[in-house]
């Protein structure tokens, strides 16, 4: 046995590295001779102290196992041998796990983020031992709720992904990191955003407006309100051309009640607002289990509602590529069939689609079918910029002066000729929607004692007496992004940032708005 000794010291390395802590070798009585650490390096600290542990298993001659003496929460273990005592713990592993949980603790916030819904931390039983929603902030009340799924993935140590308990068609991901405590995430958020997203979409299941809404008595309107009342009483699509602002969907409105299916449904849709997911389920339907969450009995597409009646595709260059084929088989076929069916229902729907972007230009740079193109562009409407129409300004100005008295409570009788003159001079990149915020704008500072709108109640931008009628630019796509960042930015600051309220300024949905802000680098410094 007193070769015995050397060979332990040797082999405190490799049982130290295996167990993840320290191993160490006593005497009978428990007197470390040598410890080392996971590294292999001597912990020469503990040279000499007692272990209680070792001392025990020495008296007993029984392999030991308990707390480790350096951290209660860590095991050890001891195993006598003659003379002396082979001792390891796995305090350095459970060290590791703790940063290892605290590391994962912070990144929460930015994991619920990403997943779209909340992200938790769970116990050995399933237990959440922290909890975070999608904006960032700890869910204190989920604390201690036990998760069955959890559980079962703690228990096999094997990922067990599944809907979630709180959201119907979310899904719910738990995976374990040690024999101690898991992860997990969920969508809810995500669900509940589509959700309301859809909802949002239904509540434009109509057409209220007629030609007579569409402002304006210059020749190029009148034109283009001509041609667009002629066509409606054909079945024929019809595709919208128009920079953003300009009024597409009046138009389509008014077309179709202009058109003999007037008391039939017109039911809109925008392409660019939702996922291309949820915008195939909502164009086509779908039947019941087609997809978790799919409600039960299954339920009527776009197409399916707005049968014998008009269906409006508006930003229809963002939808997706694989999409346009299934739209395609649709328009030539008359026939729809829902997402999990198999049978083809008859339609007679018409299609009007408007755009802001050259579908052109997209087919022959393959980001747009081409045989979906002609299909669509059967009949072609352009609706005008505003800077192309200036002489219909007053007249704008006068309506919407009389919409907003209405809306706002007001009682404006009119504009400055020197307010008015100026509106005239600007090129208007945002077109009609720019205008309309403008006035509203100029109605919400306006003295109580005012009612006549003056240069100094117009937005700072147009104050400036050399506004240029024609402002230079690279391209109108960057003049019309300019233009929406300025329109947002000043709706986000008549809002005080409430992106709902700033939305419903806008027209646009909370969806389009959240996503321009992205796609213009929109920050909150710019309406601080």
């Amino acid at each position: 046995m007193a070769d015995l000794l050397p060979v332990l010291l040797d082999a405190l390395p490799i049982i130290a590295r295996v167990t993840g802590g320290y191993a160490t070798v006593t005497d009978r009585t428990g007197m470390r001779l040598k410890t080392v650490d996971s590294e292999g390096r001597e912990v020469v600290d503990f040279k000499g102290r007692i272990f209680e542990l070792a001392k025990h298993a020495a008296q007993t001659e029984k392999v030991e196992a308990g707390p480790s003496q350096v951290v209660a929460s860590a095991e050890a273990w001891a195993l006598p041998l003659g003379e002396y005592v082979l001792c390891a713990s796995n305090f350095e592993r459970l060290k590791r796990d703790e940063q290892l949980y605290e590391s994962l603790k912070q990144a929460l916030p930015f994991i619920a983020r990403v997943a779209g819904g909340e992200a938790v931390l769970f116990d050995a039983e399933g237990r959440r031992t922290a909890s975070v929603g999608f904006e960032g902030l700890d869910n204190f009340r989920f604390i201690g709720r036990v998760s069955e799924a959890a559980k079962r993935a703690m228990q096999s140590q094997r990922p067990v992904i599944g809907e979630s308990t709180s959201e119907a068609g979310a899904i719910a991901v738990r995976i374990p990191i040690t024999q101690s405590f898991g992860f997990g995430f969920n969508n809810e958020h995500g669900v509940q955003r589509q959700r309301k997203l859809i909802e949002e979409v239904k509540k434009f299941q109509y057409a209220r407006y007629n030609f007579t809404d569409i402002v304006g008595n210059s020749e190029t309107i009148q034109k283009v309100k001509s041609m667009a009342a002629f066509v409606s009483r054909g079945v024929s699509s019809i595709l919208i051309y128009g920079e953003t602002g300009t009024g597409k969907e009046l138009f389509a409105q008014s077309i179709h009640n202009h058109s003999d299916r007037r008391s039939k449904p017109f039911v809109a849709i925008n392409c660019g607002a939702m996922p291309a997911s949820i915008v195939e389920s909502y164009l086509f339907g779908y039947e019941e289990g087609a997809f978790t969450g799919a409600k039960k009995h299954g339920s009527p597409g776009a197409f399916e509602q707005a049968d014998g009646g008009t269906i409006f595709l508006d930003e229809l260059s963002e939808m997706d590529f694989n999409l346009q084929s299934k739209l395609l088989r649709v328009l030539q076929e008359r026939e729809v069939t829902r997402i999990g069916g198999v049978k083809p229902l008859r339609i007679d729907v018409r299609v009007i689609a408007a755009t802001n972007r050259d579908l052109a230009e997209m087919v022959r740079s393959g980001r747009f079918r081409e045989d979906l193109y002609y299909r669509l562009n059967v009949v072609q409407i352009k609706v005008p910029p505003l800077r192309e129409r200036a002489d219909d300004i007053p007249d704008l100005v006068r309506a919407l002066i009389n919409r907003f008295n209405k809306l706002l409570g007001k009682f404006i009788i009119g504009i400055s000729d020197a307010a008015l003159s100026r509106l005239c001079s600007y090129s208007w990149p945002g077109n009609v929607r720019e205008l309309q915020n403008c006035i509203e704008y100029a109605m919400n500072v306006i003295g109580v004692n005012d009612n006549i709108i003056e240069i100094e109640h117009l937005p700072h931008y147009l104050q400036n007496e050399h506004t240029p009628k024609k402002q230079p630019m690279a391209s109108l796509a960057e003049v019309v992004a300019a233009a929406e960042r300025e329109s947002i930015v000043r709706a986000l600051k008549l809002t005080n940032g409430a992106k709902k309220e700033a939305a419903q300024l806008l027209g646009i949905s909370t969806t389009t708005l959240w996503r321009k802000m992205v796609d213009l680098e929109i920050v909150k410094e710019d309406i601080s």
